[in-house]
């Protein structure tokens, strides 16, 4: 039985999390040639303050692109 766990910043839809859970499902099927009811897949959400990039949280990511963005356009 195939588990899959998949770690996503917050902000999903539902819809996009069912969407995603299914492609991987049927990435699962293809690859592995085992049946749907066997492929497991775990979502686990997590806040922009627990979610790093380059050692930065989400939160301080976005907030960095926003100065620059800002910069660039002379404000």
């Amino acid at each position: 039985m195939p588990i899959i766990e998949m770690h996503l910043a917050e902000g999903r839809t539902p819809e996009q999390k069912r969407r995603v859970a299914n492609a991987v499902t049927e990435a699962v099927i293809q690859a592995l040639g085992v049946k749907s009811e066997a492929v497991r897949v775990l979502i686990t959400e997590h806040g922009n303050e627990e979610f790093y990039v380059a050692g930065e949280t989400l939160a301080e990511r976005a907030e960095r692109q926003r100065v620059a963005a800002l910069v660039e356009q002379g404000q």
